[in-house]
């Protein structure tokens, strides 16, 4: 784990991406598949990093498949995880010099993403029909205490009074991706509860006069959540989310939202919201902004034929962003087709709970 006294990363952009940057030439340096795969989906995602790290990256890559081949040769045991192994195989059979860098275009109101690595990864319980947005933690499933994982760990100690761990997004889908986990000891499941709820408020705020876009998002369980270890994700980017334009009605525009979108202007008022939703075990997704946040109730995944560019709506496709995983669903998705997409999450059971 990577401990500092100071959270000078948080001064200012330029020193979240530096730190960001320097902790995955570290990571290359320990070396290992997991880090491997983690530091080409995070340099993959922008050219100039990309770039920066090619040569490092081929040579781990030579050395990693070397490894692996002579080991399967020879019938010794692989230490590595099946989802890594099965990641790296796919990266194998397309030729390493073959892998795209992720690139993104506006379609009308929309973005639209191609990131090809981030097609590799495991989708754990994110494709899973879910009834439920609470379930128990789970010590044997997938959780950030796992000793493996405390590598990929960017910044971890007190900020507002509060114990955080950041970690690595290994397949990043924004800008300066991280996984923040509020006190990961305490073992809570990906529920949101009302202290964490107020501290990301809080955080947001605070970073915002440092780190202008910075933004938080949250998926529950249900929505297109994969770990069920209460996290949230953490990004810097200097363009507004579509979901954000002042022309959608909750934003005092004319357009209607494909999918309920309700803006909090107040950390009671979306406590208020957020608990309404977990009394009805209803979906929803969050996106924290300084000072405001946009709650969208949806539709539980396997409620809606997912589209088949997709692999799942989670907070970012609910607010605007499409993620595709090759050429073809790239270039051809239009602003309209996104919307019905879109509207497919929608609910319908919303008058009941007075929203």
């Amino acid at each position: 784990m990577r401990r500092l006294s100071d959270p000078l990363l948080f001064d200012s952009e330029p020193s979240l991406r530096s730190a960001f940057e320097q902790g995955l030439a570290k990571l290359l340096d320990i070396g290992g598949l997991n880090h491997f795969i983690l530091v080409l989906a995070n340099a993959s995602f922008g050219l100039p990093l990309f770039a920066t790290l090619r040569e490092r990256l081929w040579a781990q890559y030579q050395i990693l498949h070397e490894a692996l081949r002579d080991a399967l040769r020879a019938g010794h045991r692989i230490d590595e995880a099946d989802d890594d192994l099965l990641v790296f195989l796919k990266i194998v059979i397309l030729g390493l010099d073959q892998l795209e860098v992720t690139e993104q275009r506006a379609e009308g109101c929309w973005e639209v993403q191609f990131n090809q690595l981030r097609s590799f990864r495991p989708l754990r319980d994110s494709q899973r029909p879910l009834q439920a947005i609470h379930m128990p933690f789970d010590a044997q499933a997938f959780h950030f205490n796992k000793a493996f994982l405390q590598q990929e760990i960017i910044w971890s100690g007190e900020l507002l009074g509060e114990t955080i761990d950041l970690f690595y997004n290994k397949y990043p889908f924004v800008d300066l991706h991280g996984l923040l986990v509020p006190d990961r000891h305490r073992c809570l499941p990906q529920y949101l509860v009302r202290e964490v709820h107020e501290y990301v408020w809080r955080l947001v705020q605070h970073l915002g006069r440092t780190l202008p876009g910075v933004r938080v998002g949250y998926n529950a369980l249900g929505a297109f959540a994969s770990v069920n270890h209460l996290h949230l994700q953490l990004f810097v980017r200097q363009q507004p989310l579509p979901i954000e334009h002042r022309h959608w009605r909750h934003n005092g525009g004319l357009s209607a939202y494909p999918v309920d979108c309700l803006v909090c202007d107040s950390a009671d008022q979306a406590w208020s919201l957020i608990d309404r939703l977990h009394g009805e075990n209803h979906a929803y997704n969050l996106m924290y902004t300084p000072g405001r946040v946009y709650c969208l109730p949806r539709k539980k995944q396997g409620e809606f034929a997912l589209a088949k560019w997709s692999k799942g709506f989670s907070w970012y496709e609910l607010c605007g962003g499409m993620i595709t995983f090759n050429r073809e669903a790239f270039a051809s998705l239009s602003e309209a087709r996104i919307s019905r997409e879109l509207a497919l999450a929608a609910c319908t059971d919303l008058a009941h709970l007075g929203l």
